[in-house]
C-alpha cells in the first residue's frame, strides 16, 4: 500500500462511487473509469500563477493536483504554444495557436499520460505494465517503464507505423503484435493480466494517465497569463486529453482561478473511424462502435472508446461540437501547417485544421476569437503515410 496526501480519494465518473488511492484501482465495479480527486482548497493555497513561475518546467510543476510520488519523469510538458499567424491569415482567424505536443519526450502527448501512469503504478508495486497501444502511447510506456526500472508488454496492431515498433523494442518492452485494432489489443491485455500480473494501462482503464493528460488544460491556463481560450480543438481517439483538460477547468473553477466559462472543445475525428461524431449528430450520450475502422491517423483508430460517456457529455457542457476529416484533408492540412508554421504535425494533428478551417468559414469560430490547435504528436513518427503523400503528384 501507497500512502499519497493530495488525491483524497478516486471517484466513478459514471455512478460516483468512491474508491481508496492508496490502492491500486482500476475500473469501477460499474466498468466505467474512476477519476482521482483532490483537496483544491488546500492546493489553491500554494498553486497559484505566481507559484508556478520559479518551478521546474516540466508538468510536475502542478504538482499540488497530481499523484504525490517521486515522479518518473523525462523531462515532459510545457511544450510551445505556437501563434500560427499565416496559418490563421488564410482562415480568418487572428488569433490561432497550435500547441505542439509533438515537442514531448517520444515525440507526442501519451508521454504527459504515461509520466502520471508509470510514476504512480511503480509506488503501488507494479512490476510489469501492459497496454494495448495504436502507436505512440506505446513508445511513451515503454520509455516511461525503462526509466523506472520496470517490464512492459505492448500490444499493437500489425500495421502499427514502424516507428512506434521501434521505438518500443529498443526501450526493451516486450511487444505484441496482432491482426486487428486496438480493440482487438484491448481484449488481449484484459484476458491475460491476471494470470500474468500485468498492471494494465489502458486507456481510462486506471486513473492516473488523466491526470497527466489534464496537465494541458493548466499550461494553456498558465500560457495565456491566467485566461483560457474561446476554442479548443482536440483530435479524438479515446479523447483522454479532452476529457483531463475539462476536469482541469472544472479544478480551476473550484479553485478559484476561473468562472463557469469554459473553452468550446471541438473533437476532431477521422472519417474512417468516427465514433464520436456519430453519437454527437445522432444527438447520443454514448457511442456505437464503429465497424470497419480505417485511418491513416493511427492515434484516431479507436472505434469503441471507453470514455465516450464523458466525450459527449463534456462537449455538450461547453458548448462544442464534433466533426471528421478525411485522410487526404489531413495529409493536404500537413503539408500546410509545415509550409506556412514550420510544424511537423501528426495526422491527427494536422486533423485540427481542416476542422478549425470548415467552423471558421461556417462561422461558428468568429474571427476575433482565440483558438488553439493540438498537434498530439510529431509528423516524424508517421513516415509510411507522409512518404506516400510527398510522393504524389495530386495536388488540390
Amino acid at each position: 500500500m501507497s500512502q499519497i496526501t493530495n488525491i483524497r480519494e478516486l471517484e466513478c465518473s459514471a455512478c460516483g462511487k468512491k474508491y481508496n488511492a492508496a490502492v491500486e484501482q482500476h475500473l469501477c465495479t460499474c466498468g466505467k473509469p474512476l477519476l482521482a480527486r483532490y483537496d483544491l482548497r488546500v492546493a489553491a493555497k500554494t498553486l497559484t500563477l505566481e507559484s508556478v513561475q520559479s518551478r521546474s518546467r516540466t508538468l510536475w510543476r502542478y504538482a499540488e493536483v497530481l499523484p504525490n510520488d517521486p515522479p518518473v519523469s523525462l523531462g515532459e510538458g510545457m511544450t510551445a504554444l505556437i501563434h500560427a499567424k499565416r496559418l490563421g491569415a488564410s482562415m480568418g482567424l487572428e488569433w490561432l495557436y497550435v500547441k505542439d505536443e509533438g515537442q514531448n519526450p517520444t515525440g507526442s502527448f501519451k508521454a504527459r499520460g504515461m509520466t502520471a501512469a508509470v510514476t504512480r503504478a511503480k509506488q503501488l508495486g507494479a512490476k510489469a505494465l501492459a497496454a494495448p497501444t495504436a502507436g505512440n502511447a506505446g513508445g511513451a510506456l515503454a520509455a516511461y517503464a525503462a526509466a523506472a526500472e520496470l517490464t512492459a508488454v505492448i500490444v499493437m496492431p500489425a500495421d502499427t507505423p514502424s516507428a512506434n515498433v521501434m521505438e518500443c523494442k529498443a526501450f526493451g518492452a516486450k511487444v505484441v503484435k496482432l491482426n486487428g485494432l486496438i480493440s482487438d489489443c484491448g481484449k488481449y491485455v484484459a484476458e491475460r493480466k491476471d494470470k500474468e500480473g500485468w498492471y494494465d494501462v489502458s486507456t481510462l482503464k486506471e486513473p492516473y494517465r488523466v491526470e497527466g493528460k489534464k496537465t494541458m488544460g493548466y499550461e494553456l491556463w498558465e500560457q495565456f497569463g491566467g485566461k483560457l481560450p474561446d476554442v479548443i480543438l482536440y483530435p479524438t481517439g479515446g479523447g483522454v486529453g479532452l476529457i483531463g483538460m475539462c476536469k482541469a477547468f472544472d479544478e480551476m473553477q473550484e479553485m478559484g482561478w476561473i468562472g463557469a466559462e469554459r473553452p468550446r472543445m471541438v473533437a476532431v475525428q477521422a472519417e474512417g473511424c468516427a465514433p464520436i461524431v456519430r453519437a454527437w449528430e445522432a444527438d447520443q450520450s454514448k457511442a456505437e462502435f464503429f465497424q470497419h475502422a480505417a485511418t491513416i491517423a493511427s492515434g484516431l483508430r479507436v472505434p469503441g472508446p471507453l470514455g465516450d460517456f464523458l466525450i459527449l457529455s463534456m462537449l455538450r457542457q461547453t458548448n462544442g461540437t464534433a466533426l471528421a476529416v478525411s485522410d487526404e484533408e489531413m495529409l493536404h492540412a500537413g503539408r500546410e501547417l509545415a509550409s506556412l508554421e514550420g510544424i511537423f504535425a501528426a495526422p491527427e494533428g494536422a486533423a485540427t485544421v481542416i476542422g478549425a478551417r470548415k467552423l471558421a468559414a461556417s462561422g461558428w469560430i468568429k474571427s476575433h476569437e482565440t483558438v488553439v490547435l493540438f498537434n498530439t504528436g510529431t509528423g516524424y513518427k508517421y513516415s509510411e503515410a507522409w512518404q506516400k503523400a510527398l510522393e504524389s503528384t495530386v495536388h488540390r
